[in-house]
């Protein structure tokens, strides 16, 4: 059987065997990873920059509960933007430090659960080739077999053999290259999403420990009084 003669399926299936079986369960489940990890990029990531950038507009007015009910509206009380600015508004630590740290926690965690199944990519990309080198090794052993076992048989034996075990090199790299690819292009997301969600932490935090500049007079001039 040649490459020509592998019109169906079934003889796809047959050339491969047991290996190109197993790829195509790993492709399958390559492509339901990716297709979850896009809907949860695109309801979680999506609707907390809609909520950043509404926060945005509302904290140099300070309007602390107004950004507070928006994150706690349906839809966005479950993004990490919308836990990081109300655990930083609902903290009561006022020390920079502290907070950072608070901040620093909540980013990392919200990271690691959208970065949690990336791993399954990156090991479906790095290892499929090798399982679609393996099952052509088996391949070329078998055709070698045939020839050895077959009495008067020819190059075409082993010609047959080979061309049906290449078809597993073939399966691994089909599943390999897309895997790589959603894998950098999602972790690239997480990657600029955190910037992101650090950038957000950085304005909360200054507008919560921020002092208009009259009470700090006020301040000041008590702090003299009681002095003299």
């Amino acid at each position: 059987m040649d490459f020509t003669q592998m019109g169906s399926i079934k003889e796809l299936l047959k050339a491969g065997g047991p290996v190109l079986i197993l790829l195509c369960c790993l492709s399958v489940y390559s492509i339901a990873v990716m297709i979850e990890r896009f809907l949860k990029y695109r309801k979680n990531i999506n609707r907390s920059r809609k909520l950043m950038d509404y926060v945005r507009y509302q904290l140099p007015a300070r309007n602390f509960n107004k950004i507070l009910d928006a994150c706690r509206k349906k839809g966005y009380a479950n993004t990490a933007a919308s836990k990081l600015i109300v655990n930083l508004l609902k903290s009561d630590k006022n020390d920079i430090a502290q907070l950072n740290d608070l901040a620093d926690s909540i980013i990392d965690w919200e990271t690691a659960v959208l970065s949690r199944k990336l791993s399954v990519l990156a090991t479906l990309a790095s290892t499929t080739p090798f399982i679609g080198l393996f099952g052509t090794v088996l391949g070329v052993m078998r055709a070698f077999s045939d020839l050895a076992n077959i009495s008067g048989a020819g190059p075409s034996v082993v010609a047959k053999g080979i061309s049906e075990a290449l078809v597993n090199t073939a399966a691994g790299l089909f599943v390999a290259v897309p895997a790589l690819i959603a894998y950098n292009y999602f972790l690239s997301k997480v990657n600029f999403f955190a910037k992101n969600l650090q950038y957000m932490a950085q304005e909360v935090i200054s507008a919560k420990l921020y002092v208009p500049q009259q009470e700090t007079q006020n301040s000041a001039e008590l702090t003299k009084e009681k002095a003299l």
